[in-house]
C-alpha cells in the first residue's frame, strides 16, 4: 500500500507536470509566449538597471580615464557571458527538445552535464586570464592613464569567471521546465546585491574600477546559490547531481554545436567593442568614454529585445521536438511581429531622448553630444536586429547549427568589421558610428533567407 504522503507528493508533482505541458501545448500562443518571456524581461530589466547604476557610479567619480578604462575591460565580462551561453543556451536547446519528446531521463543528464562542465570550464578560464593578463589588456587597448583602471576591473572579473559562467546555465535551463519565475528571481537577486554593493566598494572602500568588478562577482555568487537551491529542491525534470553528468557523445555534440554559435554572439559583441574602441582611439579618449556610456544606454533596447526573443525559446524548442508545426508557425508569426514592433517603438523613444539619457551618466557637454549621436546611430538598426534575434532563437531551438553560427558571426563580427573598415575610410568618424546599423540591416536580410529555408524543410518533412 502506498503511503498517503508519498501518494500526495506524487500527485502534486504529476499535476505540476501536466500544467507545464498545457503551457507548452495548448495555451494560446500569445499567452504562452508572454508567460515565458515576461519573467525573462523583468530579470533583464533589473539587470539593465544594474548596468545603468554600475555605469552611473563609475561616471560619478568624474574621472574620464576610469570610465574609459572600465569601458576597455568590459569585453572580458562579455566574454564570460559568451562562455556561459555555450552551456546555458546549448543546454536549454537540447533540453526543451528532449522534454517535447517526453525523454525526461536524458533531460536530467543534459542539465547535470551543463552545470558541472560550466563550473570546471570557468575555473580553467580564470587560470588562463590571470596568466595572460598583460597581453590581453594590451589587446583590449589599455595603456597610459587607462591601464591601471582596466587592469583592476579585469583582474576581479577573471577571478569570478566560474561564478559568472555558471550563472548562465540555470537561468536558461530552468525556463525549459516552465520555471521562468524562478530564473527571474535568481537574476533579480544577483542584480540587487550588485547594486547595493557598488557604491560601498567604489566609494566607501575607495576601490574604484576594482570595486565595480567585485560587486559584480559577489552578485553572481549569491544568484548561483539560489539557482542551485531551486534545482535541487523544486525541479522535477532537471538535475544538479554530479552522478548524472555522463551523457552520450551525440548529446554533447548537440549541446556544443548549438551552444558555441550562441556564445559567438556575445564574443562578437566583445569583438565589436574592441574594434569600435580601436577606431575611436584616433579621436580621443573622450570618444571612447562616450561610446562606453552610449553602449550601456543602448542596452535598454537591446536587452528588452533579447528577452522577448529568447524568452520564448523553450516554447519553440518544445513544439519543434513534438512536431507540432501548426503551433510552431503561430509562435514564429507572433514572435516576429512583437519583436519588430518593440524595436520600432524603442528606436523612436531612445532617439528623441538620447541627450537626456546620456546626461544621466555624465554632464560633460562633449560627452553628452557625442554620446547622443552614438546612441541614435546604434538605434537605427534595432528593427533589423529584432529580425536577427528571433531568427537566431529559431535556429538554436531547432538545432540548426549552421544558421545560428552565421547569424552569430555576422551582425557584430564579419559584416560589422567590413562596414567599419569601409565606412570609416569613406566618412571618417561618422562612418564608425553608422557601421552597426548597416551591419544590422545586412544580417537581417541573411536571417530572412535562413528562416525561409528552415520553414521549407519543415514542410517537406511533414
Amino acid at each position: 500500500m502506498v503511503h498517503p504522503l508519498i501518494l500526495r507528493q506524487y500527485t502534486q508533482k504529476g499535476h505540476l507536470i501536466l500544467m507545464k505541458n498545457e503551457l507548452f501545448e495548448t495555451t494560446p500562443v500569445p499567452k504562452a509566449y508572454l508567460t515565458l518571456a515576461f519573467p525573462v524581461v523583468l530579470s533583464m530589466m533589473v539587470s539593465l538597471i544594474y548596468n545603468m547604476v554600475d555605469t552611473y557610479f563609475i561616471a560619478l567619480t568624474g574621472k574620464q580615464d576610469l570610465v574609459a578604462g572600465v569601458s576597455l575591460a568590459v569585453p572580458v565580462f562579455t566574454l564570460m557571458i559568451a562562455f556561459g551561453d555555450i552551456f546555458g543556451l546549448g543546454g536549454s536547446s537540447i533540453i526543451s527538445r528532449l522534454l517535447g519528446e517526453k525523454n525526461e531521463t536524458a533531460a536530467k543528464k543534459a542539465s547535470a552535464f551543463c552545470i558541472w562542465t560550466s563550473i570546471g570550464f570557468g575555473l580553467l578560464v580564470t587560470l588562463i586570464l590571470l596568466l595572460f593578463r598583460a597581453p590581453v589588456l594590451a589587446l583590449l587597448g589599455a595603456k597610459g592613464t587607462t591601464y591601471q583602471h582596466a587592469s583592476d576591473y579585469y583582474t576581479w572579473i577573471a577571478i569570478g569567471s566560474a561564478a559568472i559562467i555558471f550563472g548562465l546555465v540555470p537561468s536558461n535551463i530552468l525556463r525549459t521546465e516552465g520555471m521562468a519565475a524562478q530564473a527571474m528571481i535568481g537574476s533579480i537577486l544577483g542584480s540587487i546585491i550588485n547594486i547595493v554593493l557598488d557604491p560601498m566598494f567604489i566609494f566607501v572602500l575607495n576601490q574604484g574600477a576594482a570595486g565595480a568588478a567585485i560587486a559584480t562577482v559577489l552578485g553572481n555568487v549569491f544568484a548561483d546559490c539560489y539557482y542551485l537551491f531551486v534545482i535541487v529542491t523544486k525541479s522535477q525534470r532537471l538535475s544538479a547531481s554530479i552522478r548524472e553528468i555522463h551523457i552520450s557523445r551525440t548529446m554533447a555534440r548537440d549541446i556544443f554545436t548549438i551552444g558555441i554559435p550562441a556564445s559567438i554572439t556575445n564574443l562578437m559583441q566583445s569583438f565589436m567593442v574592441m574594434m569600435t574602441n580601436h577606431f575611436l582611439l584616433a579621436y580621443g579618449t573622450d570618444k571612447i568614454a562616450a561610446m562606453g556610456i552610449a553602449l550601456k544606454a543602448n542596452m535598454i533596447t537591446a536587452l528588452i529585445l533579447v528577452s522577448f526573443a529568447f524568452g520564448g525559446q523553450p516554447l519553440i524548442g518544445y513544439n519543434y521536438g513534438s512536431r507540432n508545426q501548426k503551433r510552431l508557425k503561430e509562435i514564429l508569426k507572433f514572435a516576429y511581429l512583437l519583436e519588430m514592433g518593440l524595436g520600432l517603438v524603442f528606436t523612436i523613444l531612445m532617439s528623441v531622448f538620447a541627450p537626456a539619457i546620456i546626461g544621466i551618466f555624465m554632464k560633460d557637454p562633449d560627452i553628452m553630444a557625442n554620446g547622443a549621436a552614438m546612441l541614435r546611430c546604434q538605434q537605427l538598426g534595432m528593427v533589423f536586429m529584432s529580425v536577427t534575434l528571433v531568427s537566431a532563437c529559431v535556429c538554436q531551438s531547432v538545432g540548426n547549427a549552421l544558421g545560428a553560427f552565421l547569424l552569430s558571426v555576422c551582425r557584430q563580427g564579419v559584416l560589422y568589421a567590413a562596414f567599419l573598415f569601409l565606412l570609416s575610410n569613406l566618412f571618417g568618424y561618422h562612418g564608425v558610428l553608422l557601421s552597426q546599423a548597416c551591419a544590422d540591416f545586412a544580417t537581417a536580410m541573411m536571417a530572412v533567407c535562413i528562416i525561409r529555408k528552415i520553414l521549407k524543410e519543415m514542410q517537406r518533412s511533414a
